[in-house]
């Protein structure tokens, strides 16, 4: 029995469906990570899942007893006292004959203990990965069955997002949670929901196995839509030539053809993709920056001690460590915007600065998108050529509406666009980086490090993703405490393997940067041609009979009226599920060839 239960779900903002009849089951102990775009609807399903709007069309079916608790993606206002004093007022708290409200204190003392905050300290005077830490124990002091987490790891540093990675590892309840951190994503989830064009898609398994899935159903879905798209042209053309549809022989194509219109019709494209490119500014110095001894701190507190380090043209150097361990401090010394208290900077020639500031205070926040990125204008030069800001901005998702919104309304994933927007107008030749993933979607941040691996320039990124520092830097600075800061060949994993073979006296080689040739080909043999070309159609039926399954088994009456049939259908399902897995295996294997 499912702890939730959608059933044919519709929700729809300005006319537009949001959610489209979409169904899914939530069973005990899974954990769930849920995928898509900016805007597909992440946030409102979940806020459906909670109880806390109601849908269009479709039922919620929670089973009796099931509680759930939703962890917000911004810390909520108002919170005030101590931390025992936030935790305290999640609690559901019970009345006895009309007397005052009832504390749990043993669901409160229990909360306090898994999230491992002191409860006297003022909440107010707690880091952004501490309150983090509180709102989770707020949440989870009702011993929910289901915990709902809308990107948790926002704005956390790697030290936190570990702490909630081993916390959520030992979690006994159903997770299902919102994030675009893909090594969380591969530590946690087992199952993945994908929201696309206001349909889900469940895909039952890990996040490197979706990866896989997901290309090779795209693929197929391109195929599938380009055999129903000349299949209608024929059917068009025929209908003009003045065939006389009134004969009875030609009735029926003539309604195939209205329903082949009407199912083009609704069919919803996919959302494009960001299109990004930078302005090259032509080359710098070889040499970029060299410190020597440089040290810094406020009241007696180092932040950096003794550090040296010479940047090249070229080099793309990651910065990580705790949230105020003195990353920014470190980039504005090396910039020159701060002067050192010890030590030296020295700068190259011929650099040009492009800056992403985490804090956004490049964003004028009451302008208008337009505004922002064409300061006034209507054209923007784009290193020789020029492009009407209109038509520069759709190539980062604002339609022509939303370029006239102002800034200060937008959500985090549309003010993270239009920085990355604003930023890439300018030429450079030195790109510095501060937290540019928060609040994008994946496939915005992969289309992001691809930018960067094509950057001809010289990059600084401070970064908590791992994944991305590992994709996109070839070393890393880290700071490792008491204003130490150590520099490292490679990215997150690479350091992670130098330290633990410094502290046991052994070398390790690092790990070469992505390889971004292809790499060798042959040529497909006959036979193999042939079975590449016929897979698509072999994975889009067994897609489809998997859809019905899910369909059958989703029924309640299916159960009553066919009881016997249930664990035939299940090993028809789990069957089909194999042979997918196969398929897509042998697909993705041909196609490298």
């Amino acid at each position: 029995m499912a702890l939730l239960n959608l059933q044919n779900i519709s929700l729809s903002f300005d006319g537009s469906p949001l959610l489209d009849g979409i169904d899914l089951q939530i069973h005990a102990g899974e954990k769930i990570s849920l995928l898509g775009r900016n805007g597909s609807g992440k946030t409102t399903l979940m806020r459906l899942m909670n109880g806390e709007i109601e849908p269009d069309g479709g039922a919620r079916i929670v089973e009796k007893g099931v509680k759930t608790a939703l962890l917000p993606q911004e810390v909520p206002a108002g919170l005030e006292g101590t931390v025992r004093d936030v935790v305290t007022g999640g609690l559901l708290r019970r009345h006895e004959g009309g007397a005052e409200e009832e504390i749990d204190h043993y669901r409160v003392e229990r909360a306090l203990s898994m999230v491992a905050v002191d409860p006297g300290l003022s909440f107010s005077d707690l880091s952004a990965g501490m309150k983090r830490r509180v709102i989770l124990g707020r949440a989870i002091v009702n011993d929910p069955d289901i915990l709902l987490l809308d990107e948790p790891t926002n704005h956390l540093d790697i030290g936190s997002i570990e702490w909630l990675e081993n916390f959520l590892g030992r979690y006994d309840r159903t997770i299902f949670f919102v994030t675009h951190d893909r090594a969380f994503m591969q530590k946690i989830a087992g199952r993945i929901i994908e929201i696309d064009r206001g349909r889900l898609f469940d895909w039952k398994c890990d996040y490197a196995t979706f990866l896989r899935r997901k290309d090779a159903w795209l693929e197929a879905e391109e195929t599938r839509d380009a055999l129903f798209d000349k299949k209608l042209a024929q059917e068009e053309a025929w209908i003009r030539k003045g065939i006389k549809a009134r004969r009875t022989r030609n009735e029926g194509r003539v309604r195939a053809l209205m329903k082949m219109r009407d199912e083009r019709a609704a069919r919803r494209e996919r959302q494009g993709a960001v299109r990004m490119e930078s302005r090259n500014a032509g080359q710098s110095g070889k040499m970029v920056i060299e410190a020597e001894g440089l040290s810094f701190g406020y009241g007696g507190v180092p932040l950096i001690r003794d550090f040296s380090t010479r940047i090249m043209r070229g080099d793309r150097i990651g910065i990580i460590g705790p949230n105020g361990c003195g990353k920014s401090t470190l980039i504005r010394l090396l910039l020159g915007d701060l002067d050192p208290v010890s030590g030296t900077v020295r700068r190259g020639s011929r650099i040009e600065t492009a800056y992403f500031d985490q804090l956004r205070d490049t964003i004028d926040p009451d302008r208008t998108v337009r505004q922002n990125v064409a300061e006034g204008g209507e054209m923007i030069d784009m290193g020789g050529r020029t492009r009407h800001v209109i038509g520069y901005l759709q190539d980062f998702l604002f339609t022509p509406a939303r370029a006239d919104v102002i800034a200060g309304m937008l959500s985090g994933g549309e003010k993270n666009r239009l920085m990355l927007a604003k930023l890439f107008t300018r030429p450079s030749n030195f790109l510095i980086m501060d937290e540019p993933t928060n609040d994008l979607d994946i496939e915005t941040v992969e289309l992001l490090e691809e930018l960067l691996l094509d950057y001809a320039g010289t990059l600084i990124l401070v970064s908590h993703d791992r994944a991305f520092i590992n994709n996109v830097v070839t070393s890393t600075l880290v700071f490792e405490g008491e204003g130490l800061v150590r520099e490292y060949a490679g990215g997150y994993d690479d350091w992670l393997l130098q330290r633990k073979a410094r502290e046991s006296g052994q070398s390790v080689q690092p790990k070469k940067p992505r390889d971004k040739k292809a790499p060798e080909t042959r040529k497909l043999t006959f036979k193999e041609k042939k079975e590449l070309e016929s897979i698509p159609q072999l994975i889009a039926d067994k897609e489809n009979r998997v859809n019905e399954i899910h369909a059958i088994l989703s029924n309640p009456s299916f159960y009553r009226e066919n009881s016997a049939r249930v664990p035939e259908m299940k090993a028809e399902l789990e069957r089909l599920e194999h042979e997918l897995e196969a398929l897509l295996l042998r697909w993705e294997e041909l196609e490298s060839i």
